[in-house]
């Protein structure tokens, strides 16, 4: 184990889950240890190695898909409330270790403390809603046209499902998957983010100590590490009927096309463009705190981050100056104080990304309303601390119309009435998060009417950023389609059977189709 920050308590943290250097190799779950190449994680909180893990073989992948498979016909015959029953423990485990949990989540991936405890409160809240879930994974009974005959639907586990995750969210999005899949009956393979490695390996140790409390096999749970060659291994592999994938657009499309080409599964949640609406009738202070919030938390580095504030006319000067008024007290350090706001950006290929996206929207006509920039000396030494920044533009600038993953904001105006502030809203082939601020009923139910958000999540007068467990999470258009967490995203874990079943002594057909040998 490499030096690490003391002062905030993030070697007790790593001590306390088991997080350590392994020479031989990081276990994959399945008490498999790869001899592939070192993988570094580096925090961007003060830009100190952290910890070297090992990138999972081709031969350790085949290792951990044998377990996995083989868990898999062991885990299907625990009825489905006693699987609940492990999640609920696992949840448990989580509740025990949240504080140093949040803490290698904040310090590993950089958003802040208070961020990080609330992703790992995420998880728990997945294991409870899944063990509630674990009671109810009920199908249809429908009436046949035949008499003496009965259908119904029924549901059953996939098998093994495979999750890769990003690394804004490096714990949350793995359980929001894990929780639903384990008390489907299924069992899970993880390829967390290689900028974040260190809090899969947390995760994995949490989950493999509550199986082997319960006497169950270790390849219910597994991990496997490494860039995107690792994830292609599972993409492609016609042993994993389902792929989790969050990230990129891009990424999505690739995963996309290798799992289709094998006639799988996906389940893909993507880039987010997301936007909101600001009406005459809006709440100004409820406005400002939902648009910054939206704007700068995580560094902007949410998939439901606000990337657009579209503001009518008649309100616009005063709304970009309250927002601009809101920057100025914006506190920018390490996320671990939770006297700062912000913290950094993931690494220094970020930070490329967020200056060039500045000096775009400039190009293209756009202006610098809160000027960004690299913040230097102490407390900056990683490199990776921005400014966030605002600038004026339009929708269809090249800029405006891609995600940038930074704490960029685009403010952009609008004139006559809501219907062309929507519009502006879903010109983007983005679909993920949205929202309107009016205290107008009209206004608020035609945004969310069959001619209102394009986007798989519309709110009234809250911002963009963060979701409930209870609702369905995902998006449209280029976003990916996949819905993760609450509602009825269960049964994208599942496979669907219908059932016929005829208790009598003759066999009609049906259609009143006459096919008689006598």
């Amino acid at each position: 184990m490499e030096a690490v920050a003391t002062d905030f308590g993030i070697k007790e943290a790593l001590d306390r889950l088991g997080v350590k250097e392994i020479n031989e190799g990081t276990s994959t779950g399945s008490l498999c240890f790869s001899k592939g190449e070192l993988l570094e994680s580096y925090s961007p909180v003060d830009g100190l190695l952290i910890a070297k893990v090992r990138s999972t073989t081709q031969e350790d992948y085949d290792k951990v898909l044998d377990s996995a498979t083989k868990a898999f016909k062991i885990w299907r015959l625990m009825p489905a409330p006693q699987r609940g029953e492990i999640v609920r423990q696992f949840g448990d485990k989580l509740r025990e270790l949240k504080e140093p949990l949040g803490k290698l989540v904040s310090y590993e991936m950089g958003k802040s403390y208070q961020e990080g405890l609330g992703e790992v409160q995420e998880m728990i809240d997945i294991c409870d809603f899944a063990v509630g879930l674990s009671r109810q994974l009920h199908g249809l009974t429908m009436h046949s046209e035949r008499p003496g005959h009965r259908m119904y639907e029924q549901y059953h586990p996939l098998g093994v499902v495979g999750i890769i995750s990003a690394f804004n969210f490096p714990v949350a999005v793995w359980a929001w998957n894990t929780a639903l899949a384990w008390i489907a009956g299924d069992v899970c393979v993880w390829k967390p983010s290689e900028k974040a490695p260190l809090c899969g390996i947390a995760c994995q140790n949490i989950a493999a100590a509550v199986f082997k409390e319960n006497n169950l096999p270790e390849g219910i749970s597994n991990l496997i590490n490494g860039d995107f060659k690792v994830g292609e291994m599972m993409t492609t592999d016609k042993r994993v009927p389902l792929i989790s994938a969050t990230g990129s657009i891009r990424m999505g499309k690739i995963v996309a096309q290798r799992v289709a080409e094998r006639l799988g599964r996906s389940l893909l949640e993507l880039g987010g463009n997301n936007a909101i609406i600001v009406t005459p009738d809006a709440d100004i202070k409820m406005t400002v705190i939902g648009a910054v919030f939206g704007a700068v938390g995580t560094a902007g580095q949410r998939c439901t981050s606000t990337r657009r504030l579209i503001i009518h006319d008649s309100i616009y000067d005063k709304v970009k100056n309250a927002v601009v008024a809101a920057y100025q007290q914006l506190r920018i350090g390490n996320p671990l104080d939770e006297k700062n706001h912000v913290g950094p950006l993931i690494d220094k290929d970020a930070v490329k990304m967020y200056n060039n996206a500045l000096e775009q929207v400039v190009a293209e006509g756009g202006k610098i309303v809160v000027a960004g920039g690299i913040l230097k000396g102490k407390g900056y030494e990683s490199g990776c601390y921005v400014k966030p920044a605002i600038a004026e533009a339009e929708l269809h600038y090249d800029i405006v119309q891609n995600e940038t993953f930074a704490p960029v904001l685009y403010l952009l105006k609008y004139s006559g009435d809501v219907e062309n502030a929507i519009d502006i809203q879903n010109g983007v082939v983005q679909g993920l998060s949205s929202a309107i601020m009016t205290n107008n009923l009209r206004e608020a139910e035609r945004f969310l009417s069959v001619t209102g958000s394009d986007c798989g999540i519309a709110n009234v007068n809250i911002g963009t950023s963060g979701a409930e467990i209870g609702g369905a999470f995902g998006g449209e258009k280029e976003t990916g389609g996949g819905r993760e967490s609450g509602s009825d995203a269960w049964k994208v874990y599942m496979r669907r059977q219908t059932n016929t079943i005829n208790y009598t002594t003759e066999l009609p057909l049906a259609q009143g189709i006459k096919f008689d040998f006598s």
